[in-house]
């Protein structure tokens, strides 16, 4: 008897260590639309009878570890038919997805945020996502879509008004935004001085805004992440689809080179309202074109190669007397390996520049000036099992900064050429990041991001007495620019200072009944870059400057913390975040600064810091024939500049003034109050609807407080920086849709947008100036608005 009790133990041990050491296998492949080959980023898979799940990656990728087994897979992404597949998991599996759209529609439904169960327990938070038919159907100024202008609909984000270059994000300023095109960085992204974006919806695939519990393999801008995706051609036909508009038309064309394995992508956008001026008398001219073009060939199941570019311009002449002509160019090669079904990984080879031109015939010279870098940058993506997943790469960019460069039209002009001292600097980063399913309910997405910048040598360097090329008098209380007391030549091989930072980043999730989760997470990113502007909305002409010897790296502190709800298995979801952000050395300017063609920057620039915090709120319904959401920020931005204490010739120590008296006071892009409410009604097939409503505090500006009289002439005098407020914001945008019934006959798809930008023709203050009234002499306040009522009408079509 013994023996068999012995046996049956034996047998009941082994049975159970056998269960624990059940071999497990990878599920893994690709996802893509089944019309055209393009592959689609956070497609969810879900496997029922584990609770589990994971998302396609940027380039379509995805692999999950699972025990052996027969599973239910679940695929599934909005706007496109659900597959379930049943499969028997006894070995590694590659298993690809080809996903139908459940209704043709002229807009391409690409991506959006999810409203799946499993988003609910991911530890990401503070991003949003938005559709490319989304964005095309948001009414926007002259029926042109735009990437930016539906962004600021969200929580969180503002614009610096009508007409305005960037946006901000969570009180941060417009260079604190790390925008990214296929990887590569734009450092412009508006069109006519902020009336267009940069970005051709027809030609974007994925659109993605990170505001805080921002992953470690971002780095370099402390405020947030825009990645957008350009599409990667379709390689099973040839398609085309475009758009006529009431100032700018469109075109895009995509195909196969080597059907389902080579496609190209071809698009071109174009504004020609220029045109009509001579019309009118108008010897004056405003326009843009931009391009985008995509190559992309699978060369066998584990190696892909995509080859990217953008390039635009705009032109603004006034009687060719002065001419201004800026613009980006961006180019990737990216190369995908997959070296077992649990790695992934990606090299790009990237280049980027930002240039900016003006001729000046009256004065006799061209000017010119921007920034290049070249970045190489290697990432890998390791599926450990179903709980680990771990990201980790290196890059390594190189900048070069043009200041700016004076060239005389003609030899006799007088002017001499000259070549204000370019600035070099090499910022190199490597970065881990996990993310973690420690239990059914907790997910912890963690990571460090480990910075250096150096800032390389130069043909000429001032040297200051003290390192202090700011003075401050303490009898005019007031800052003056330094004087130099030598010029040295480093020489390119030497570093003039370098910095480094680590940058923790950690999220984290728990759901509870499967609707509803907590998420918080905590963000230290470091900023290299500033961009010298003196004006709430930067302008093209705003130059790029590196931290070094006298400008320290911004440094940030994020945190975050949310509660998110899923309603109605998803037709509605609820989300709420408050969020605290701290700010070192955030750069401030001198009363009087001059920066513009400035070979010494570091004499107008003072360190401060920065704060921001505020509360957001998003209300979404998804499903029916009328969508939409309402938006909800209530922040604060501020800024201080503290004064320094500094010996002077006499040994005492005085203690400045700062700015503001080294008190707190409103960034020009504080926005107390942000109210956006945005809805979709489909009629029928042939009509739909389009409105957005925008409330917001108006934002802090500078009046007078005073005036004295100066040989005759009154001066105004104004007070503490940014103490008073434009007029409140808002308006209301609506459109409609009307799409013709299809001949099934013909191939080409169209419709008709018509729409209405400001709708009760409401004029928002651009800028409140004032003046003398010539015939009472008294003082006045003028407003300046760009827009009131503007209508327009706006052709797509598709074949």
């Amino acid at each position: 008897m013994s023996r068999h009790y012995l046996a049956f133990l034996l047998a009941l041990f082994g049975h159970f260590f056998i269960l624990q050491a059940q071999e497990k296998h990878t599920l893994s492949g690709t996802v893509s639309e089944a019309t055209s080959n393009e592959s689609l980023i956070g497609v969810t898979i879900a496997i029922s009878e584990l609770k589990t799940g994971t998302t396609t990656n940027e380039y379509g990728f995805y692999s999950i570890t699972l025990p052996e087994g027969e599973y239910q897979v679940v695929v599934s992404y909005l706007g496109f038919q659900e597959v379930v597949k049943t499969i028997t998991l006894d070995k590694n599996l590659k298993l690809d997805f080809n996903l139908v759209e459940k209704t043709e529609e002229l807009q391409e439904v690409v991506v959006t945020d999810d409203v799946e169960k499993l988003d609910i327990r991911k530890p990401q938070m503070s991003v949003t996502s938005l559709a490319s038919q989304t964005i095309k159907q948001i009414p926007v100024v002259l029926g042109e879509a735009d990437v930016i202008k539906s962004l600021v609909l969200l929580p969180g984000v503002t614009s610096a008004g009508e007409a305005s270059s960037g946006f901000n994000v969570r009180g941060g300023a417009v260079d604190q935004n790390l925008i990214l095109l296929d990887e590569a960085t734009v450092f412009n992204s508006s069109h006519l001085f902020g009336f267009f974006s940069v970005f051709n919806p027809d030609a974007i695939k994925d659109v993605k805004l990170f505001k805080g519990g921002i992953p470690a393999r971002y780095g370099g801008r402390v405020s947030s992440v825009l990645e957008i995706f350009q599409k990667e051609g379709n390689s099973k036909e040839l398609k085309v689809n475009g758009g006529i508009g009431a100032v700018a038309s469109r075109l895009l064309i995509e195909g196969p080179i080597q059907k389902d394995r080579t496609a190209f992508l071809v698009g071109g956008r174009a504004s020609y309202a220029h045109l009509f001026l001579p019309l009118f008398d108008v010897n004056n001219k405003a326009y843009f074109y931009d391009l985008n073009t995509k190559i992309n060939h699978k060369i066998n199941e584990n190696n892909s190669v995509f080859l990217s570019g953008y390039f635009g311009r705009d032109l603004f002449n006034v009687s060719d007397r002065f001419v201004n002509v800026y613009g980006n160019a961006v180019g990737n090669f990216r190369w995908n390996h997959l070296f077992s079904d649990r790695l992934f990984s990606n090299l790009s080879l990237i280049y980027s520049d930002y240039y900016y031109g003006l001729e000046l015939d009256f004065v006799g010279f061209e000017w010119n000036s921007g920034i290049q870098n070249f970045n190489v940058k290697y990432d890998l993506k390791h599926y450990l099992n179903d709980r680990f997943q771990l990201n980790y790469g290196i890059n390594s960019i190189y900048y070069v900064f043009n200041p700016g460069k004076i060239v005389p039209n003609s030899p006799d002009s007088g002017i001499v050429e000259e070549q204000l001292t370019k600035k070099y600097a090499n910022e190199n980063a490597a970065y881990i990041d996990i993310e973690h399913q420690i239990t059914d309910n907790l997910s912890v997405e963690y990571g460090l991001r480990a910075s250096q910048f150096a800032r390389l040598g130069q043909d000429e360097f001032f040297v200051y007495e003290n390192d202090n090329p700011v003075e401050f008098d303490p009898f005019t209380l007031t800052y003056r620019e330094g004087e130099p007391i030598d010029t040295i030549n480093p020489g390119r091989s030497n570093t003039l200072k370098s910095f480094f930072n680590l940058e923790p980043r950690i999220s984290m999730s728990y759901s509870f009944k499967e609707i509803n989760s907590i998420k918080a997470s905590y963000t230290r990113l470091a900023q290299y870059l500033h961009l010298l502007s003196n004006t709430s909305s930067p302008t093209p002409l705003d130059v790029w400057t590196p931290s070094g010897p006298f400008v320290e790296p911004q440094l940030l502190d994020q945190y975050a913390l949310g509660y998110f709800r899923n309603i109605n298995s998803g037709a509605y979801n609820l989300e709420a975040e408050v969020f605290y952000k701290d700010i070192q050395n955030r750069i401030d300017y001198i009363d009087g600064a001059n920066l513009i063609a400035n070979n010494a920057i570091e004499q107008v620039i003072l360190n401060g810091q920065a704060r921001a915090y505020g509360l957001e709120l998003l209300i979404r319904k998804n499903q029916g024939r009328f969508q939409g959401w309402l938006a909800y920020t209530l922040s604060r931005s501020e800024q201080r500049t503290p004064g320094r204490t500094q010996n002077f010739d006499t040994g005492r120590s005085n203690l400045e003034t700062g700015i503001n008296l080294g008190d707190w006071y409103s960034t020009p892009y504080d926005k107390t109050h942000d109210l956006s409410l945005y809805g979709s009604f489909e009629l029928n097939e042939k009509w739909s609807f389009n409105a957005n409503f925008i409330y917001q505090t108006g934002q802090p500006t500078n009046y007078p407080i005073g005036q004295f009289e100066f040989e005759g002439v009154n001066v105004p005098y104004y007070g503490l920086r940014n103490k008073e407020r434009l007029p409140d914001y808002h308006r209301l945008d609506i459109s409609a849709i009307l799409t013709p019934k299809r001949n099934k006959r013909k191939k080409i798809q169209s419709e008709w947008v018509f729409s209405i930008y400001n709708a009760y023709s409401r004029r928002n203050a651009a800028s409140i100036n004032f003046r003398e009234n010539e015939d009472t002499g008294r003082n006045e306040a003028i407003r300046t608005s760009i827009f009131g009522i503007i209508p327009s009408v706006t052709y797509n079509f598709k074949f």
